[in-house]
Order: structure tokens, then C-alpha cells, then sequence
């Protein structure tokens, strides 16, 4: 949460990339001029929209899977002393990701919808006051079960993510102690190298996660995409492979300080809570 209240107004201008860059072919969104308009128009307020739901999304999502995954280690290692293999790490990385996004997909649509609805032609915008009334409208609106929807890419990213962020911080806190000791800004360093390829892995399943969770209904009823895949397809088609990597400067930019913090800050936490018993 503490990461989230720091990288709010880049995630935001990362959201902004995606959303104008949607069905543009090789077309790619200036995160600076996205930040001068929405600065000169809209205010500094507007790069913190949606914090509320940011927040809850850390406390649900987040929280689940560093949670999930350290509980699985812990049990895994019992009492050996021999680190995991990477494998088992990769594996145990993917199965926390996923049980955790779909505990955190409805505060996670609330986020992108209210960032996002600046976005959408006036009649469509939803105008949601907060988390509390974006969650309630939903279930009043659309029904309980559309709280998770676009839960399949939710998960599909979280994954990634949960595959890059994970697996990778502890290999490399592994190789940099056994190459260099104990050193200080070890945690720091296997952070950075969880966060290149946290960023790598997950763009596109975040670029097509946020396209499919602010549709509206079309002037016909419609959505625009049926599913994930053909979100997917659609993607692909209308902006070639590239199109799943728009905003990635940004997106880089936003995930690596964010993937920094928190895994600094659960080592600090872990620390303090391995002191107190």
C-alpha cells in the first residue's frame, strides 16, 4: 500500500497509454504529453484517481499473493536447509498469483474503471464517487459475478507478474549472496532484477486486462469484446505484437519502483516480525 500511495500518478499515465493507444497499429501514446494535458485540464487530483481502490486492491491482492507464496516456501522447506530449486519457485510463484487475483479482481475493476472514465464518450461514463460506490453500482448495475469480470486476465497477468516478481527475487538474493556476501542494498538489487522481468512478463496481460475491464456498450448494446481472447485477437490484429507493449517505458517506469518497495519494505517487515518473537 505504502509502494501504491508512491507510483499512483504512474500508473494512472500508464492506464491513459493503453486506453489511447487502443486499436492503433504501431501507434504509440506519449506518457509526457498525456501528464501536460491531464495536469493543465484536469488538475494534480486527477493522477490520484481511483487511490482508494488502489489501496484496497493492495490489501486484498497483493496481500494474498506475497502471502500465499511465502506460506507455500516456508512449508515446502520445512526444517532443510537447502533453498528451493527455481522451479518449484517459478511454480509456486504462478499458483499464488492466481488465487490472489481473484480475491482482489473487484477492487482491481473498480481502479481501471475509474481511472479510465474520462476516457469514454459522456454518455457511457459511469461517474463513480469512490471504491465503495464503483463496487455497489456494479452489483446493483450488472449483477455480483460482474465484480469479476476480466478475472481471466486479471489472473493471467498476476500470474506473470507472480512469475517474474517472485521467483526471480529470491534466485537472485540467492547468486548476488553467494557471489558477494551479505552486502548492503542486496535486497534492492535482486528487487531491480525481479522488476525488469516482472515488467517483461506481465505488459501484455495488463495492457489486455485494462482494454477489457473499461468496456462500455456501444451505441448498439454491445460490447466491443466478447472475452479475453478475443480481446486478445483483436488487440493483435487492429495493432501488431507491439500493441501489447504501448506505454512499456511507462509501464517499466511504474512497476519497478512498485515491485523495489514492496519487496523491500516485506523485508523490513519480516525482519521486525522475526525480532519480535
Amino acid at each position: 500500500m505504502f509502494a501504491t500511495c508512491c507510483i499512483q500518478p504512474i500508473d494512472f499515465i500508464k492506464v491513459q497509454c493503453q486506453v489511447q493507444g487502443e486499436g492503433k497499429k504501431g501507434g504509440s501514446v506519449s506518457p509526457f504529453t498525456i501528464a501536460r494535458e491531464t495536469y493543465q485540464k484536469l488538475g494534480m487530483r486527477r493522477f490520484y484517481t481511483g487511490l482508494d481502490s488502489a489501496l484496497l486492491r493492495q490489501a486484498t491482492y497483493t496481500t494474498a499473493r506475497l502471502g500465499i507464496y511465502k506460506t507455500l516456501s516456508d512449508v515446502l522447506v520445512g526444517n532443510s536447509t537447502a533453498p528451493l530449486p527455481f522451479w518449484k519457485k517459478c511454480l509456486l510463484s504462478i499458483t499464488a498469483g492466481g488465487i490472489g487475483s481473484l480475491v482482489g479482481n473487484p477492487a482491481d475493476l473498480a481502479l481501471i474503471r475509474m481511472q479510465a472514465d474520462h476516457t469514454l464518450p459522456a454518455e457511457q461514463r459511469r461517474h463513480y464517487t469512490g471504491v465503495g460506490n464503483a463496487l455497489s453500482r456494479i452489483v446493483k448495475e450488472e449483477g455480483t459475478l460482474a465484480l469479476w469480470r476480466g478475472s481471466t486476465p486479471t489472473a493471467i497477468r498476476a500470474m506473470a507478474l507472480n512469475l517474474g516478481m517472485l521467483a526471480p527475487f529470491d534466485q537472485a538474493k540467492e547468486m548476488l549472496r553467494a557471489q558477494f556476501g551479505n552486502f548492503q542494498g542486496l535486497v534492492v538489487c535482486a528487487s531491480m532484477i525481479a522488476a525488469f522481468f516482472a515488467s517483461v512478463l506481465s505488459l501484455p496481460f495488463d495492457n489486455v486486462k485494462t482494454k477489457y475491464q473499461r468496456m462500455a456498450k456501444g451505441a448498439d448494446g454491445k460490447f466491443p469484446y466478447t472475452s479475453f481472447a478475443d480481446c486478445f485477437m483483436k488487440t493483435l490484429s487492429k495493432e501488431g505484437p507491439l500493441g501489447f507493449y504501448v506505454g512499456f517505458p511507462t509501464f517499466v517506469t511504474r512497476i519497478a519502483p512498485h515491485v523495489v518497495i514492496t519487496l523491500v519494505v516485506q523485508e523490513l517487515l519480516t525482519q521486525f516480525a522475526k525480532s519480535r518473537q
